[in-house]
């Protein structure tokens, strides 16, 4: 097998315990896979006996650059690109800008110019990737994608000057406080749908976790920093820089699982490691067939 296939069974499967041994027709690499994979590789690349093997009923491992948290069928012969790195990119780079203003960079205070980014790119954009997702059967990609699409759309309408009127309108019911508290029950809300997605990312790899993660803690901390404000009555600073910081690493990992997505052997001299969790797929795997072949 040749440098460039071995970089295409790296990106789908992960680098085999093997692999920095492997001759040149990449018989160790081979050594190594399931059953399932070897199938899967054959009929992609037209080697062995098996090169003729439906690989459309082949379950492939889970990758955030897919925007896959579980096990997923080929999308070979899809007749369109992957949607999920535009989408992992207009996320991120709005709440990049977002992260950056409530850790008071540059001394910003006014998170204004977050606007044309949360309606144009974070929402529009990012929405059209979670319909994508739907069209190529990601029921998670869609639903996460569109709803943080919608979020951003959202953010944007209450921040919009003088367009809808919201806060204004809480202000003069009940104060800068009614405001606020609005604000960090919505926040909350926010919190407890990204724990759900975050349960689903588990047996995935550990820089898909690590996005759901980062942002879980950072819907939270902004939740409470919201609705427990400090002595003089704004939104307590501490603990919205806090999670302006883990917005920012949540922004960094997508835009890490993004460029996941992207690179290939075409584009890239590298291929992106995810890590695998111990109790992943594709890491018990590897155990079984590490176990096997100590055992021969």
């Amino acid at each position: 097998m040749s440098a460039e296939q071995n970089q295409h069974l790296e990106k789908d499967f992960g680098p085999s315990a093997d692999s920095n041994n492997s001759n040149g027709d990449g018989a160790n690499l081979r050594n190594t896979m399931t059953a399932e994979e070897t199938a899967r590789a054959a009929a992609h690349f037209g080697y062995g006996p098996l090169s003729h093997v439906n690989t459309a009923e082949a379950n492939l491992r889970p990758f955030g650059g897919e925007f896959q948290p579980g096990l997923y069928k080929s999308v070979d012969s899809r007749k369109f690109g992957n949607p999920a790195p535009l989408g992992l990119c207009a996320f991120a780079l709005t709440t990049f800008i977002l992260s950056a203003i409530n850790m008071k960079a540059r001394d910003i205070t006014a998170p204004n110019i977050v606007v044309a980014s949360a309606y144009g790119y974070g929402g529009l954009v990012q929405l059209l990737a979670g319909m994508w997702e739907m069209a190529v059967g990601n029921t998670f990609g869609a639903t996460a994608l569109s709803s943080y699409g919608g979020f951003w759309i959202s953010f944007a309408i209450v921040l919009t000057p003088g367009g809808f009127g919201i806060e204004s309108t809480l202000e003069e019911t009940g104060g800068k406080a009614m405001f606020d508290n609005s604000f960090g029950l919505m926040l909350f809300g926010w919190f407890i749908f990204t724990t759900i997605l975050l349960f689903c990312t588990l047996r995935s790899t550990v820089a898909f976790f690590l996005l759901f993660f980062f942002l879980d803690l950072t819907f939270l901390l902004l939740g409470i920093g919201y609705i427990h404000r400090d002595a003089a009555g704004k939104p307590n600073p501490p603990v919205i820089m806090a999670g302006g910081f883990f917005g920012l690493m949540s922004a960094f990992t997508a835009w890490y699982n993004a460029l996941a997505g992207i690179a290939d052997n075409t584009n890239s001299f590298f291929i992106i490691p995810v890590a695998h969790f111990p109790w992943s797929p594709t890491a018990r795997s590897r155990r079984q067939k590490k176990t096997e072949r100590e055992t021969v």
